[in-house]
């Protein structure tokens, strides 16, 4: 029985990898064919019922998913965008869980507004995982995908700090304004020193192991550790993440190659783990929600699902609109940086044809950031975690129903927002061809400056060698560096010159490609035939393998 348990405990993550695998071999968006399939599978016969534990997603899932995002965020680029990063994360949260709570509390007879405010505090954070993948995907501006992660990033404090102030009111602990602004004040500030006062002595422990694969492990505690931490102090374990995460996402430039390389494989391979698992567990809650409610009619279940569906949807469009726009100047400003860096360049060639689409107009942006509101596990998590009974041994009021309208929302939003949202970008015109461009230009002004950089540095030394070998060698690294100053020119053709004739460094990569198949080829020959060891091998193996991935980037 036991060996049968942990059977369908493994059949989980196998289910979710191959789903995610499949859809992202079919180019679509894995959170939502993970929820369709989740969807489907609950409604096989005979499955047993998996329920979402919220201790287990808050404690295990939220803080590596919430540390990688801000692990890989841009600290500069969310800095320059704190004002609607801030409108966005705290401000439209307070928003939508009013307009949510006030809608619901309408339409549902009965419910109280406390419980009220509680679903709407439950359904106003966005998931952002699903829009940020597709916004990448189809080259939404630079800008607009900052936002959305930023949002992400801070809005879950908000709603669970929030949430947890009307649970307070709704079980009878009593609510008073200034001791929920209180409260919330309190936790971003101690949750935030907490992240704070972690990420120091962890960067400083990194880069002074000197040993990649303990480097590696280091950072794998911090968001539990600053999670727990915070959560203990009765603070936001999400801002003390996040904050962490930043922080030593911005300084994991100071840590050695290899680390880098394993770092970045290691959490890659745990955020897909991780959203996988989510996403397939979002879809299988379906069984549980409805049996608590067979006795309801489906016409009122149907009427209060639409209008706080809509009432989320619309509260967001209602709060977008009215922001103006606030320019990014950062950005100019690194442009500028970059090109005084790479004076003596030559000059980039003329952009693609077609890649100067239609200027995106404010508007356009927004509705993009409008519709990007799908919510995701958080909210789930948050709905199960309220409390049966309230503090006089009461049930807690339509607990049941408000489990169905955030699962309801959840699913209304990703799969409706979710399956229109790369028809809609395309469709406005929303693109970043030109910023892209501008990327590659700024990167051949870097890559040229740098290898200038090098030569003179390479110059210097070779000044104290006379030996006819050191020569030789300094002839190699010179020819290597004037390659490196010419790639990134010639990347901006997209590996062909103007009559369409393959540039040297495309021919470069492309030779050096088969003659690394070659090496391997004769190393797996050589273990086979038992005059190499598994471990020399690997070794060697490990070697091309970093060559050729530097040979594949684009």
């Amino acid at each position: 029985m036991e060996a049968t348990h942990a059977l369908g405990l493994l059949a989980l993550p196998v289910a979710a990898i191959a789903v995610a695998a499949l859809a992202r071999r079919l180019g679509l968006a894995a959170p939502l064919m993970l929820v369709v399939a989740g969807l489907v599978a609950a409604a096989i016969p005979g499955l047993p019922d998996i329920q979402l534990d919220p201790e287990f997603v808050l404690y295990v899932f939220l803080p590596p998913l919430l540390f990688t995002a801000a692990w890989e965020s841009s600290y500069v680029n969310l800095r320059e965008n704190l004002a609607p990063i801030g409108l966005l994360s705290v401000g439209l949260v307070l928003f939508t869980t009013l307009v949510v709570g006030y809608a619901a509390h309408l339409v549902v007879p009965g419910l109280p507004l406390s419980a009220a405010f509680a679903l709407g505090a439950i359904l106003a954070p966005p998931d952002a995982v699903a829009a940020v993948s597709v916004a990448r995907r189809l080259g939404l501006p630079r800008r607009t995908v900052t936002i959305l992660v930023g949002e992400s990033l801070f809005n879950d404090a908000t709603a669970l700090t929030v949430f947890r102030v009307a649970l307070a009111a709704a079980v009878g602990e009593g609510f008073s304004l200034l001791d929920g602004t209180g409260r919330f004040l309190y936790a971003a500030a101690v949750g935030a020193a907490i992240g704070l006062a972690l990420g120091p002595p962890l960067h400083w422990l990194r880069v002074r192991l000197d040993d990649p694969l303990v480097e590696t492990a280091v950072p794998i505690f911090a968001p539990f550790a600053a999670y727990l931490l915070a959560e203990a102090a009765h603070a936001s374990g999400v801002i003390a993440v996040v904050v962490s995460g930043l922080y030593l996402g911005h300084r994991s430039v100071q840590s050695g190659a290899l680390t880098r390389v394993l770092s970045g494989s290691f959490w890659k391979v745990t955020v897909f783990v991780l959203e996988s698992m989510v996403f397939l567990l979002i879809g299988l809650q379906l069984p549980l929600i409805l049996d608590a409610l067979s006795r309801r009619s489906w016409e009122s279940l149907t009427w209060y699902a639409v209008v706080v569906f809509l009432a989320a949807v619309v509260a967001r469009f209602a709060w977008v609109f009215p922001i103006e726009s606030i320019p990014a100047r950062g950005w100019r400003r690194r442009r500028a940086g970059f090109d005084a860096a790479a004076s003596g360049r030559p000059p980039p060639p003329s952009p693609p044809p077609g890649s100067a689409p239609r200027p995106t107009t404010p508007w356009r942006q927004r509705v993009v950031l409008s519709w990007a509101g799908m919510r995701g596990v958080v909210s789930l998590a948050a709905a199960f975690a309220i409390p049966f009974t309230t503090h006089d041994g009461r049930p807690f009021p339509e607990r049941d129903l408000l489990l169905f309208l955030t699962f309801t929302t959840v699913l209304g939003t990703l799969l409706l927002q979710g399956l229109t949202f790369p028809a809609l970008i395309r469709r406005l015109g929303v693109g970043s061809e030109r910023e892209r461009y501008a990327d590659q230009v700024a990167e051949a002004a870097a890559q040229h400056a740098a290898a200038r950089a090098a030569l003179e540095r390479l110059e210097e030394l070779a000044g104290g060698e006379a030996s006819a070998v050191a020569d030789e060698i300094v002839q190699r690294l010179r020819g290597h560096a004037e390659q490196r100053q010419h790639t990134a020119w010639e990347r901006l053709g997209g590996g062909t010159g103007p009559a369409g004739e393959e540039v040297p460094s495309a021919t470069y990569r492309r030779l050096r490609r088969e003659m690394l198949a070659a090496e391997r080829a004769v190393f797996i020959r050589l273990r086979d035939e038992r005059r190499i060891d598994d471990e020399v091998l690997r070794r060697v193996l490990h070697e091309l393998d970093l060559e050729e991935v530097m040979l594949s980037r684009d």
